[in-house]
């Protein structure tokens, strides 16, 4: 078979390119854009060890070069149906229109079977097409390319396409991540939360590397190249199974109920020992149990299953989910399209991944069941390993040492940090926050000392210990749980079970 030539190989390129951008323009970075259905695609097609070793070995990278690796697919495959549909066109001696045609066709083809989304298929083969059509080339002629005008024809077609998809969807796509999807309660700030996070600002240290008590930047991990968008308005929960009467409500019917602002901390499971997928917010929502006790659990009840919307589902006991919080607010505002919205689920002291975004349904099981990440190898259902983290270290020409963290044990508490600066020979106590305040009802009075009273059951702690040094040494650091507890020192991977072990980190005044 002849090579192609490489004009035409280029606007073939060009053409694969105007319909990744043509679908763009009309989907956004949606599932329903072909390089997101491509990157699901993969997903489902990778062996099970290999994601679990991306995730470990690539962190929160994995996701951004799972969607470029997809999109540089996407561009190869709808250039391989231009060249393949322009060399059957030449072979059947057809007329340029007709090859142009079944270019656009067959791309159209692909483009509707990738993501069932006719509009976006259309748009995505039309513009594909075009590339072709424009290029001038002569479909009889198994040789000839295109003319150098017919390139540059082809080549603006396709620029302009993804200028006009940057200029649109990709803009909405960023504000889509970082925004709300509902926006009630969104006008006022709320004098009680605000309290309460100054609370938080003025507790936390000032440390640079490590985050304040409620995190600035708080990490986001989910099995999705693209994140679901879920209409507020449309939103229902429904809790089914082993009730008494299934339970539906949407968001209003939730927002109606007496509500509460808790601090609590998440960790995913696959964050390293001294990673950085370990943050806290101030979340605002109703306990779980009220929507419990309205269905009725049935005595049999053993576990829980929760799903999503994105089809994401986690199995685990019942008992944890009693605790529980559905929560639409974080840090006084709707919860982010990137942190569940419109409601999250959030399980105290256990494993992110039970904490399902996007919450759609509860499902009260009889018999144990296996979850989205269980079915791929991790063990994340049960409570959270207890950790001490070191993210700041500062040095002084006098020698002073001033080295700090965050130290988290779930729901059983942080009581004490220590710190060796001897690669653990001898041990001192650090200096620590103190705790956040508890579960408070959002219709508290925000001048009264109650509404800051108590401290939270699922939250972290910061620490700092300032030392002098005079040479290279090791620093380890570990915490003690509110029981005396010490954290184990033995280091472990974070599959499949989650990461723990206690962090060390070489120093050098």
């Amino acid at each position: 078979m002849e090579s192609p030539a490489p004009d035409r190989l280029a606007v073939a390129v060009a053409s694969g390119v105007a319909v990744v951008a043509g679908t763009f323009l009309l989907t956004g970075f949606t599932p329903r854009w072909v390089v997101v259905a491509l990157a699901q695609t993969v997903i489902l097609l990778l062996p099970d060890a290999l994601i679990a070793s991306g995730i470990q070995g690539l962190g929160s990278t994995a996701q951004p070069l799972l969607v470029a690796g997809s999109g540089l697919l996407a561009v190869a495959l709808f250039a391989a149906i231009a060249l393949l549909a322009t060399r059957f066109g030449r072979g059947a001696d057809r007329e340029r229109a007709e090859t142009v045609f079944l270019v656009a066709a067959v791309q159209t083809l692909a483009a509707f079977l990738l993501t069932i989304t006719p509009g976006a298929a259309v748009l995505g083969g039309a513009l594909g097409g075009a590339t072709v059509g424009l290029a001038g080339a002569r479909a009889t002629d198994p040789v000839s390319g295109p003319d150098r005008r017919g390139l540059l024809r082809s080549a603006g077609v396709a620029t302009v396409a993804v200028a006009a998809a940057g200029a649109g969807p990709l803009a909405r796509a960023v504000r889509a991540a970082t925004t709300p999807a509902d926006t009630r309660g969104d006008a006022d700030p709320d004098p009680l939360v605000e309290r309460l996070l100054a609370v938080a600002e003025e507790r936390s240290f000032e440390l640079a590397g490590a985050e304040p008590l409620v995190s600035e930047s708080f990490y986001v991990v989910d099995k999705n190249p693209a994140d679901p968008r879920v209409d507020a308005d449309e939103w229902t929960l429904s809790v089914t199974g082993a009730v008494d009467e299934a339970v539906e409500v949407n968001l209003d019917d939730l927002r109606s109920r007496t509500a509460q602002h808790r601090f609590e901390t998440l960790r995913c499971v696959g964050d390293p020992v001294n990673g950085r997928k370990m943050d806290t917010a101030l979340w605002t929502g109703v306990p779980v149990s009220s929507l419990l006790a309205e269905a009725g659990v049935d005595d049999e009840g053993c576990c829980v299953m929760l799903r999503a919307a994105d089809d994401y589902y986690e199995e685990f006991p019942l008992s944890a989910l009693e605790d529980g919080l559905l929560a639409w607010g974080m840090n006084g505002r709707p919860l982010p399209r990137g942190h569940g919205a419109p409601v999250r689920a959030l399980i105290p002291g256990h494993w992110g991944e039970i904490n399902v975004k996007w919450l759609t349904e509860i499902e009260v099981l009889t018999e144990e069941a296996t979850g989205y990440w269980e079915q791929k190898g991790w063990h994340g259902t049960g409570p959270a390993s207890t950790v001490a983290k070191i993210h700041h270290v500062e040095t002084r020409e006098d020698g002073a040492v001033t080295v700090g963290g965050h130290a988290y044990a779930g729901t059983r508490g942080v009581s004490a940090v220590e710190v060796s600066t001897d690669g653990g020979n001898t041990w001192a106590t650090a200096e620590v926050t103190e705790r956040l305040p508890g579960a408070t009802p959002a219709d508290a009075d925000p001048e009264s000392t109650e509404a800051v009273g108590g401290a939270a059951v699922d939250a972290w702690r910061g620490w700092r210990h300032e030392y002098v040094a005079d040479g290279e040494h090791e620093v380890v650091v570990r915490a003690v749980e509110r029981d005396g507890t010490v954290q184990p020192s033995a280091e472990t991977d974070p599959f499949p079970s989650g990461a723990s072990g206690w962090v060390r980190r070489s120093v050098d005044p």
